[in-house]
């Protein structure tokens, strides 16, 4: 994509005439700089590049059609260098698709599959053809669209809220509002997301993590098993890396896609929430030797992948095939489509999919500087935007603590996971790690003032126990084992490292204690999310129990094994009102989201403590631990104070809290185990008054703050 102003060359009246005339139109020679294609006043600016290629030809369809009604090949002087550009006249772009052919060698074994004959999807297209009705399988070929990109963000800021500030909530746009449940006119799209966001704002996040956006058939794979239809509904096979999935809009939005996801985004901003997206850039839909060829691989297989010496495909994705992302054209592209998404659609943030792919030299091997993502922290368009790596891939590369921040990356912080999990189970071994979590996982990250580790300390932790992939925060708590047996595959698939526990009884079950165990559970995990120095994020829905009945690995189910189901919003409006104030409590103390000037009262900054609060080192194994956070907050003018306790044993311990000066006292803001009357926590001025020591009752969170008197 380009960055001209598409509104002034749409409309302005520029002095260019055709010179020639193919198949009836009159062309020129066009704007050779302008990937993808172009709409101006009097016609259409076509550019695409092959390295390999020796002829491209622009083919023309009526909309919907198979066949196409115009050839227009590249005359030789419309080429310089790899780049072929035409601009054609004439045409009648509401009613028209576009696609390529391109001639080259075929030679498989050399990684060299041009076939003239080919139908091949622009890789810059604005706009997939025939994606608009959700799992309506087309032709396997694939048309672009024209976009006329005439949306006016006006004079909207762009967010400057650092990534601390933040509490992110990830969904997936259909099964976010797809049930029907959801209450939503516009159920599964763009719009139905657009219509939630009063209840966003009422639990108080400011930040979605959007599943793909980008266009995907998820007929790809398309299979049934026992009696149900599946889909490839996560999106993680990429069809176009540029153009929005049409069939998440509400209606149709012909060579104006993108309009309706503009506007959510927009209501969003207005509503003081972010967007960022999960990207695939590690893959596409094109998969391995047997996969179709439906756009790079006939454009440029050697460039756009990771081939081995016999032409065969590399797969540190698991999906088939491994792009080439460190390829100076492929770093290209992907620098072009983040810049497009930032300044077209206004996004906050990216998060990448299997971000150590990005990483891989085009042999494959792990890189000391990878220069594509050197590239993206210093991209001046993309300075203030996230840029959070998932720091692994399917080969086995983990760069947790270890990926090239740059200063500018975060990610997935996945032994923040596994640590936390593991120790609210009652995993003891895991107690250093878990603190070390909860404190900001500076033996990962190091310290904010530090400059040899590449990050820039607790702002490159992304905290996080639940996500799309693995079990719901619900599920974590009543299932040992995973259950994918709906996805076909006997149970294989997904991950067997769960870190989970059942509380007592395998899945649905009435037993009171079981029940009454399993949402302590769920409310230590809150707890413990929302009081953790880094950015938190959690998986829509578990916030009012959400399950997917044991399935970790939910990609293909488009049905209520994935969509959320509402009703459980008002069944269990207890648990929605814990993570609502824990959010507001979070936003209320500053000095859990960040380092603060040092406490007038003279408390340490940051501390781990033993079950007597003097104690600051912890034993090896132990079962209970507290946190501490101390500042002073300029804005209220007061120290800031918490304390954070963790009881993984299955009985009470009694613990001390730190001694304070004469003018303060400890007070109780939270108690996941829940007191006489019910409640398990305590508004501003509501809290209780705490003297000296506490009571933490079994697999309990009790969270503290320090008040003057």
């Amino acid at each position: 994509m380009n960055f001209y102003n598409q509104k002034f060359l749409s409309e302005y009246p520029l002095s260019i005439t055709p010179m020639a005339e193919i198949c009836g139109f009159p062309v020129r020679p066009g704007m050779f700089e302008i990937n993808g294609s172009f709409a101006l006043q009097d016609g259409v600016n076509f550019t695409i590049h092959t390295q390999g290629g020796t002829a491209c030809e622009l083919l023309l369809f009526h909309r919907s059609e198979n066949e196409p009604f115009a050839v227009l090949p590249f005359p030789e002087q419309y080429r310089i260098g790899d780049v072929y550009s035409m601009i054609v006249f004439g045409l009648d772009i509401e009613n028209i698709e576009y696609a390529y052919r391109v001639d080259g060698p075929y030679d498989p074994a050399k990684g060299l599959l041009f076939d003239k004959n080919t139908v091949l999807l622009d890789p810059y297209a604005l706009a997939v053809a025939g994606q608009r009705i959700w799992g309506e399988h087309r032709a396997s070929t694939y048309h672009a669209r024209i976009v006329k990109d005439l949306f006016d963000w006006g004079a909207m800021p762009q967010s400057s809220r650092d990534l601390s500030e933040l509490i992110i909530y990830e969904l997936h746009v259909r099964g976010f509002t797809y049930h029907p449940s959801s209450g939503v006119r516009h159920r599964g799209t763009f719009a139905g997301l657009q219509e939630k966001i009063p209840y966003l704002k009422e639990l108080g996040v400011n930040a979605v993590e959007l599943m793909p956006i980008f266009e995907f058939d998820e007929t790809m794979n398309a299979r049934e098993v026992d009696g149900k239809h599946l889909l490839d509904y996560w999106g993680y096979n990429t069809v176009g890396f540029f153009a929005p999935n049409t069939s998440y809009t509400a209606s149709e939005e012909y060579n104006r896609e993108g309009t309706e996801l503009k506007e959510m985004i927009r209501a969003l901003h207005d509503n003081g929430i972010e967007v960022i997206l999960d990207v695939v850039f590690n893959h596409t839909a094109e998969g391995n030797e047997l996969g179709p060829s439906f756009s790079y691989k006939g454009f440029d297989n050697k460039v756009y992948y990771m081939l081995t010496p016999d032409g065969n495909y590399y797969n540190f994705s698991g999906c088939g095939n491994t792009l080439n992302c460190n390829h100076p054209i492929v770093q290209q592209m992907i620098l072009e489509c983040l810049r497009h998404w930032t300044i077209r659609y206004r996004v906050d943030g990216f998060r990448f999919d299997l971000a150590s792919i990005l990483g891989r030299n085009e042999d494959g091997s792990p890189m000391n500087n990878p220069p594509l993502l050197k590239t993206l922290a210093n991209d001046p368009l993309l300075a203030n935007v996230k840029l959070i790596a998932e720091a692994w891939d399917a080969a086995g590369l983990y760069q947790v603590g270890r990926f090239p921040a740059h200063k500018r990356w975060a990610e997935w912080n996945g032994r923040y996971r596994d640590s936390i999990r593991g120790f609210l189970k009652g995993q003891n071994w895991e107690a250093k790690n878990a603190a070390y979590s909860i404190s900001g996982s500076d033996d990962l990250y190091g310290s904010l003032e530090s400059d040899g580790s590449g990050y820039a300390g607790y702002n490159s932790s992304i905290n996080f126990l639940t996500c799309h992939d693995g079990f719901t925060l619900y599920d974590l708590y009543s299932y040992n084992e995973k259950h994918n047996e709906a996805n076909g595959w006997n149970n294989t698939d997904g991950s067997n490292d769960n870190r989970s526990w059942n509380c007592g009884a395998e899945g649905d079950t009435t037993d009171p204690e079981v029940l009454t165990l399993r949402f302590r559970m769920i409310r230590n995990a809150c707890a413990v999310l929302l009081c953790s120095r880094g950015t938190p994020m959690f998986l829509a829905g578990d916030e009012f129990g959400n399950t997917q009945y044991g399935n970790n690995n939910a990609y293909c189910q488009d049905n209520e094994i994935s969509w959320l189901d509402w009703s459980l919003l008002d069944k269990n409006r207890e648990l929605f009102e814990f993570f609502k104030f824990m959010i507001a409590f979070r936003k209320e103390h500053s000095v859990i989201r960040q380092k603060l000037p040092a406490a007038v009262c003279g408390m340490d900054a940051l501390h781990a403590h033993d079950i007597r609060a003097e104690q600051t080192t912890l034993p090896k194994d132990t079962r209970t631990f507290s946190i501490s956070f101390a500042g002073y907050d300029r804005k209220k003018r007061r120290d800031d104070i918490v304390y954070v306790s963790v009881n993984s044993y299955w009985e009470p311990v009694e613990i001390t809290l730190p001694a304070l000066s004469r003018y303060g006292a400890w007070y109780l803001c939270v108690n996941t185990y829940g007191d006489a009357n019910g409640r398990f926590f305590y508004p501003a001025g509501k809290e209780i008054h705490i003297h000296g020591s506490f009571i933490l009752q079994p697999r309990s969170v009790a969270v503290f703050i320090r008040k003057d008197f």
